[in-house]
């Protein structure tokens, strides 16, 4: 009788670690969504920080667009700093203007893709168009209800990935691949 010993890959133990941070990340969310929210906040403010720094000293290796650069290099850097500076109000801010944003995105669609229908696309477009205008109707007026069911939306969507993901490696492990 033969024993077979199997290993992970490096791709398989990559999928097992990112679907139990997806996993991780998704009970964090649901269970202290504000510690949560303030830690990502945090970590976008890091990246702005950052992002706006090396920006920045690009404007001095390559001259090409380098007004855009330097613009985005000091909105970056700024952003960055008042985010980690004020980690709690932006992780209540955060959510909020994203869906705020979303809503307007979402009525704009729609406005396009109904105009699109009633020139002659289809009604299938304009169907879309309607109810792309309502529902970033509601997420734009209704910014409170929107950023926790976005929240939530968010966080299912981590734990799916994350078991998805989970599964997949062990299954690969189980099955010798």
């Amino acid at each position: 009788m033969a024993t077979t010993i199997y290993e992970y890959s490096i791709n398989d133990r990559a999928l097992l670690l990112g679907g139990m941070s997806s996993l991780i990340f998704g009970i964090l969310l649901i269970t202290w969504t504000g510690v949560t929210l303030t830690v990502i906040a945090l970590l976008l403010g890091l990246w702005w920080l950052i992002q706006g720094l090396f920006l920045i000293l690009n404007v001095f290796i390559d001259r090409k667009r380098r007004i855009w650069k330097l613009l985005s290099g000091i909105i970056g850097v700024l952003a960055g700093i008042l985010v980690l500076q004020h980690p709690l109000q932006s992780a209540l801010i955060l959510p909020g203007t994203l869906v705020f944003v979303l809503g307007i995105m979402g009525m704009a669609t729609g406005i396009t893709s109904l105009l699109a229908g009633v020139t002659g696309e289809g009604w299938g477009i304009g169907a879309f168009g309607i109810i792309s205008i309502i529902i970033g109707a509601a997420l734009a007026t209704n910014i409170i209800a929107g950023a926790r069911m976005f929240l939530w939306v968010i966080a299912g969507l981590l734990l799916v990935e994350g078991m998805i993901a989970i599964y997949i490696a062990l299954s690969k492990r189980s099955t010798g691949h």
